[in-house]
């Protein structure tokens, strides 16, 4: 009988391919790729080989033998009956253990394939939920037990790797079951997964004194472990502390770490720079020239220093957001047809500011009303790619076309839960938020609230002076760390330069002596 497609249109395994949908898997375990050639060959269960051994959906360790024919593992059993070698399939990558001792390891296959283990054998988003664990047989034993989908990891050291490999994949499932070891290597790992969800998704099954689901599994405990899976709690990135050795070590530990400045000195003086683990509000009236400000400092922040940066800018396209940068780099215009800046120009002008590939990361795909799609990729941002600036430009566009209860109940959500992201994740977050005609932050005042710094625009678009209608005046509203509020600096637009500019006291004076047109 032919094999029949079980799952088509997938990305290709192989090395050096990058086809996102020529592979086919088939119900006989065997995959083909269409675009490069390339052919993936399973075991073939009970195949004779020379040797006389068979390979075996083999029930051993009290897993059944259906659930080692549903992931696919095969025992490799001599002519005399005796298992010798276990094959647990990593996608295209095997790791083969000896049957009596694990340590009695290898691996075969292409090892840049970070699939998990059991990945194939369950579609994105087939349940509400998924369990990962340490280890192959942990996996089936938990398959075993709950009748739901489980995965593996390949080892504690390579978890966070291996999980942010597969990160869109395992958010596509409501609720995200960490099952790990109960010694330090799988509860350090446990940290550092914790870390890639949120934390509304994220479970943490604790096993109490067993060390795995197999053992729970292999003693009869497979309702003790069910019991253990649906009492499992949500991830508490930081305990309750009381005593005074506790309270005197959060005494000592080091204040938030300054990563950067600002561009503009009396804000930089004001706000005593930017720290890690804050949340920046930029408001404003629409029109007033929010972008160019955040741009600004964006600019500065690649200029000088070497962290990653992930820009959101929900009005406009990635390419306008690369000419701005440009344009900042060059002091032109960069994006009008008449500046004479090609796109070989801005590219030369992002490598000589970012200094590295990779480090600039954008998004700006939007087409979701879920408030939970654009905190997934903030946290893919910084939790995969490292980055410890985030600017947001602008929140209130993420709910636009809700009703006035509808809008302000996304915005107290989307905006508490990136307050709290900030510190649990150790970045920082520059947000931009339209204000109402009352000057407070457009659909929920929450979003001020949150802010650890509030920093208001204002500029008098409709001025008759030229050089009045230029002026955009910073006002701090809000400073948690420092304190200090009021009036932070008044910047100057230059059209010719496309640029901001801080104006001096002696600047502010002369132009009070000889106003502009």
């Amino acid at each position: 009988m032919s094999s029949k497609v079980k799952k088509a249109n997938q990305p290709c395994p192989f090395e050096g391919c990058g086809s996102s949908d020529a592979y086919q898997l088939y119900d006989d375990g065997h995959g083909h790729c269409f675009s490069c050639g390339r052919q993936y060959q399973p075991l073939k269960k009970e195949e004779l080989m020379e040797d006389g051994c068979t390979y075996q959906y083999l029930a051993h360790r009290g897993i059944s033998r259906r659930t080692f024919e549903h992931y696919k593992v095969f025992t490799k059993v001599d002519a005399n009956g005796k298992p010798l070698k276990v094959d647990f399939p990593y996608g295209s990558h095997h790791i083969i253990r000896g049957f009596d001792e694990k340590r009695d390891m290898v691996t075969t296959g292409d090892s840049s394939d970070v699939r998990l283990f059991g990945q194939d054998y369950f579609p994105p988003g087939c349940n509400e939920s998924i369990t990962i664990t340490e280890g192959g047989y942990d996996a089936l034993a938990a398959y075993e037990m709950l009748g739901t989908p489980a995965v593996s990891i390949k080892s504690a050291q390579s978890a966070r790797k291996e999980c942010a490999a597969q990160i869109e994949y395992l958010n596509s499932f409501n609720k995200i079951y960490l099952c790990f070891d109960s010694d330090k290597p799988g509860q350090d790992a446990t940290k550092d997964v914790a870390m890639l969800f949120d934390q509304n998704k994220l479970r943490i099954v604790k096993m109490g004194a067993y060390k795995d689901a197999n053992e729970m599994l292999e003693q009869g405990q497979q309702a003790k472990f069910r019991t253990c899976w649906n009492n499992a709690r949500a991830y508490m990135p930081k305990e309750i502390i009381a005593s005074w050795d506790e309270l005197t070590r959060a005494l000592e530990e080091k204040e938030a770490a300054v990563i950067g400045s600002y561009p503009f000195k009396t804000l930089n003086e004001m706000a005593y720079q930017i720290r890690l683990g804050e949340f920046i509000l930029f408001t404003a009236q629409e029109k007033v020239g929010k972008t160019e400000v955040i741009r600004a400092i964006e600019h500065h922040l690649l200029c000088t220093t070497d962290h990653n940066m992930g820009i959101i800018h929900l009005e406009e396209q990635e390419r306008r957001s690369l000419q701005g940068l440009a344009g900042l780099h060059l002091g032109l215009p960069a994006h009008l047809p008449d500046a004479g800046v090609s796109n070989k120009d801005v590219m030369q002008c992002i490598k000589e500011m970012t200094k590295r590939d990779g480090r600039l990361h954008f998004y700006s795909h939007f087409g979701s009303d879920n408030p939970d799609v654009i905190l997934d990729m903030i946290r893919y941002m910084v939790t995969v790619r490292g980055c410890k600036f985030i600017f947001l430009d602008h929140i209130t566009m993420l709910v636009t076309g809700f009703e006035d209860e509808g809008e302000r109940k996304k915005l107290d959500y989307l905006s508490t839960r990136l307050a709290m992201m900030t510190r649990e994740l150790g970045f920082t977050l520059f947000c931009v938020s339209h204000v109402n005609d009352d000057g407070k932050t457009r659909g929920s005042r929450n979003i001020g609230k949150v802010a650890d710094l509030l920093i208001h625009l204002d500029r008098d678009i409709e001025a008759e002076n030229f050089t009045e209608r230029n002026k955009t005046r910073l006002i701090i509203r809000g400073n948690r760390y420092a304190g200090q509020s009021g009036p932070a600096g008044v910047l100057n637009f230059d059209p010719k330069t496309y640029s901001l500019k801080e104006l001096t006291e002696k600047d502010l004076k002369l132009e009070e002596a000889n106003p502009g047109f």
